[in-house]
């Protein structure tokens, strides 16, 4: 009782353990590696063409008009009701499959789960709403490691329950829905932060406005802190009428000099860029890859190891995120080519995974293409979060996926709707490869310019700053 006392009164250590044992559970989905063999399958009896070309494209339009409202909401709200809300959808995920016959439901399903991916911001954003900015680092590793651990232990063990065990789809259903059930029973005990960050109400805009006018100009390493401590000044201004019209049109002034300030840097504008177009690509196939995967070896006729390869690409994506951390590198100058590169090696991936016949083989295409993916938004992620405040950050990061979903919409408008192209699941792949082949050769371009264009030698103050950008990595990931 005395150790569950001191975790309570902390000021950090309660929220980041009950989140990420909300995000462990709530992610700790053994069935999702699965959920093509069970709409396809004797259970749900959808053909592959619909799936397909109906049921998944939902999935895509349903989310880009939840996530703008979904990230004001976070703010407006303070987290925790839309994480309460993510816990429940992910709740009636699972009575719909397992209970809910007709492809009726299974379209509610798919704008049930837009809601579960559009909440993610209220996950990764509520931490640094509650606790000091000198815990940030070590809560965003412990988030981003249950998370992980969720995933990876969600897929394997299904893997293990269908091979070894030899339970049918339906019941791993019904297991993971107990398994959801407990995130979002855990999503009630989560404190309430009592900050926002753009609407913060008169008194925190006008002290936040004052604290950069009396930053010095070119300090950009100090921006952060500079936030932390307005942010811990204004836990104890009054915030009377936080919802009212003056403070949504201060939280529309704020978002907008967040704006101006993120995009501001021709620098963080490309890694944007990249950042925008390769999600839009890598989101796309995590989307459509289990029906490659079914398309190649049908689960009515053969084994399935879906959850497996899940895992162990998780893992592998792990270590190659991780990796960045031991690279010693100034991305200043060849980040742009390490994107192009990069880009380059997991479009090959992609057309691996299209052009094979052999199962094992886009298992490969698909873990090599997903560990270049993970290395490289790792990077990007980082390079953009040293350069700007908190607010800026989370700003930058919503722009960015939203920019991504509507390249994805399009993607999906185009070549998967049935209602325009429709075209099958090989073709498909050889599209996104291509996408990604495009991406690659516009940073290849860029990023041999950059090279010859900047002086062979780096001083001090480069590798110092290299240093600084490599320590952000974990906290950078958050979004």
């Amino acid at each position: 009782m005395g150790c569950w006392a001191r975790l309570k009164s902390s000021d950090w250590a309660y929220p980041t353990a009950v989140l990420a044992f909300y995000g462990f559970f709530a992610n700790c989905r053994i069935a999702e590696p699965f959920l093509t063999p069970y709409l396809i399958g004797p259970h749900k009896n959808i053909s592959e063409e619909v799936v397909t070309n109906y049921l998944f494209p939902i999935w895509t339009y349903s989310y880009l008009a939840f996530l703008f409202p979904v990230f004001l909401l976070t703010d407006l709200l303070r987290h925790k009701p839309l994480i309460v809300l993510q816990g429940f959808f992910l709740l009636v995920n699972y009575v719909l499959l397992c209970f809910v016959p007709g492809l009726p439901a299974m379209v509610f399903l798919e704008i049930s789960y837009a809601v579960v991916t559009a909440s993610d911001v209220a996950y990764f954003s509520y931490i640094y709403s509650i606790i000091p900015m000198e815990n940030y680092q070590r809560a965003t590793g412990y988030l981003r490691s249950a998370v992980l651990f969720g995933y990876t232990f969600g897929a394997g063990l299904g893997q293990i329950l269908i091979s070894l065990a030899g339970l049918d789809y339906f019941h791993i259903n019904a297991i993971t829905l107990g398994v959801v059930s407990v995130a979002f029973l855990l999503s009630f005990w989560l404190p309430k932060p009592k900050r926002s960050m753009f609407f913060k109400g008169r008194k925190a805009v006008a002290l936040g406005q004052k604290s950069q006018q009396t930053r010095p100009v070119g300090a950009a390493d100090e921006t952060v802190s500079d936030a932390g401590s307005g942010k811990r000044k204004m836990e104890h201004n009054d915030s009377t009428g936080w919802c009212g019209g003056e403070n949504i049109v201060n939280a529309g002034h704020l978002l907008w000099q967040s704006f101006r300030e993120s995009y501001s840097s021709r620098h963080l504008i490309y890694w944007s860029l990249w950042w925008a177009l390769a999600t839009a690509g890598y989101t796309q196939i995590m989307n459509y890859i289990q029906l490659m995967w079914d398309h190649i070896e049908p689960s009515a006729t053969s084994s399935v190891y879906n959850g497996g390869v899940e895992a162990a690409c998780s893992l592998v994506g792990a270590a190659a995120a991780l990796s960045v951390s031991h690279i010693k590198v100034n991305w200043t100058v060849w980040g742009e080519l390490a994107l192009g590169v990069f880009s380059a090696i997991g479009a090959g991936a992609v057309f691996l995974t299209a052009l094979t016949s052999n199962i094992w083989a886009c298992y490969a295409g698909y873990a090599l293409f997903k560990s270049c993916y993970m290395l490289l938004i790792t990077v990007t992620t980082f390079q953009i979060a040293a350069n700007l405040s908190l607010e800026c950050y989370a700003l930058t990061f919503g722009i960015n996926t939203f920019v991504a979903l509507v390249l994805q919409t399009v993607m999906t408008l185009i070549f998967v709707d049935e209602a325009t192209l429709g075209v099958d699941i090989v073709t498909q792949f050889i599209i996104y490869g291509s996408y990604h082949a495009a991406i690659s050769a516009l940073f290849m371009i860029r990023g041999v310019y950059t090279v010859c264009a900047t002086p062979s030698s780096p001083g001090p103050s480069d590798m110092e700053k290299e240093r600084d950008d490599t320590a952000e990595v974990i906290y950078a990931e958050s979004f």
